[in-house]
């Protein structure tokens, strides 16, 4: 499917967006099929990106992002598809007039990824210094990686991490952003995990991975590790009903599915995903899309309030 452009992100004062650029829940493309995961959280003046899958720099641009603004990105964990074009991206913004330093939050790992790409693109950013006068990419960038807790506090904007049960992987984190009185909290990869209910209480959106039951043996089939990878997807994921059990346990005022497995199978449509997750939530939801647009104030009208 087209990706849309996401023409809804607010830039008022006091507004804020989730933009969901990937849906995908594996580092595989197919024809038609949505891109792998990213999301853009503007809160509290801030553009922040979470995770860098395959295509976020496209999507960042369609949405009508300034690359040379870049600021502040957040990592999850170090699967593909949620870290592969963390420095394509920010290299791309550097080509595209980056000159403001740029702040990466990841887990322990992050750090070795960036320098192992800096290496892998050692001519090209030389090169770029000489003859194009542009400032040393390497000195703009900053690496910090964490663990549980407080990760951030800057100008009014709270990060937490959480860290949540997506094996093989042990360092993977829910992430938590607060500013204002707002809260946007993203579940990252991970199985049915309960104490993530209490780290999202009373979150205005809850940002969700899912997954359907019925679509795991044709997925499994297209894409031929067969036992393997199903026993992952088990071990790894949360089913759609489990989302919204976490989303009601939390009594969040949005829930909204993303990284959804399968992604692309035309036998599962939005009324499937939604039938699912309505087995434990009946409050506020939306069913990620390449593009889609979320706002804060979608949140308060679900809390019954005055929208902006």
């Amino acid at each position: 499917m087209a990706r849309p452009r996401a023409t809804g992100l607010e830039h008022r004062a006091n507004a804020g967006s989730v933009g969901d650029f990937g849906l995908e829940g594996r580092p595989a493309l197919r024809p038609g099929g949505p891109w792998p995961s990213s999301s853009l959280l503007q809160i509290g003046g801030r553009s922040i990106v979470v995770d860098c899958g395959l295509g976020v720099t496209r999507g960042l641009v369609d949405a009508g992002i300034g690359l040379k603004s870049l600021d502040l990105i957040f990592i999850t964990h170090l699967h593909s598809d949620h870290v592969l074009e963390l420095g394509p991206l920010i290299h791309t913004a550097w080509t595209a007039g980056l000159a403001t330093p740029v702040h990466v939050f990841g887990p322990p790992g992050t750090d070795h990824y960036w320098q192992r790409f800096c290496q892998a693109m050692e001519f090209d950013i030389e090169i770029r210094i000489v003859d194009e006068g542009r400032p040393d990419i390497r000195g703009l960038v900053s690496i910090v990686e964490f663990g549980e807790g407080q990760v951030l506090e800057q100008g009014g904007l709270t990060v937490s991490a959480l860290r949540v049960e997506h094996p093989p992987v042990t360092d993977c984190f829910a992430l938590r952003f607060e500013h204002g009185g707002k809260s946007v909290v993203f579940s990252a990869d991970t199985v049915f995990y309960p104490p993530l209910a209490e780290f999202a209480r009373s979150a205005d959106i809850l940002v969700h991975e899912a997954m359907l039951e019925e679509g795991i043996e044709r997925l499994v089939a297209r894409t031929g590790n067969g036992a393997r990878l199903k026993d992952h997807l088990l071990a790894s994921h949360s089913f759609a009903e489990e989302a919204g059990s976490i989303a009601s346990d939390a009594s969040v005022k949005r829930l909204v599915l993303n990284h959804l497995i399968p992604a692309d199978d035309p036998g599962i449509g939005e009324a499937d995903w939604t039938a699912a997750v309505r087995k434990t939530w009946a409050g506020d939801l939306t069913i990620a899309r390449d593009g889609l647009v979320v706002g804060l104030s979608s949140a308060k009208a679900a809390a019954g309030e005055e929208t902006a």
